[in-house]
């Protein structure tokens, strides 16, 4: 039953760790991303309400979570 529960207990433990990672690594790039564009992002959904920004920052933010999901599994 111990042997069970160890097995268990890193597979839960593991996966909080990669998460943990891979969400640090998507807001280091989504921060970079910000940073190199030159034009306030914030501005631009909220008050600006442009559509085409926010479904291509969905699109780029998909892609790297993507990447990085597939860089923790192997």
């Amino acid at each position: 039953m111990e042997q069970w529960i160890a097995n268990h207990v890193r597979g839960i433990v593991d996966s909080l760790i990669y998460s943990a990672l891979g969400i640090v690594i998507l807001v280091a790039f989504f921060w970079c991303v910000q940073r190199l564009l030159p034009f306030s992002v914030k501005k631009e959904i909220e008050e600006d309400q442009n559509v085409s920004l926010g479904i291509i920052l969905a699109a780029f933010i998909i892609g790297i979570s993507m990447i990085i999901a597939a860089v923790l599994r192997s």
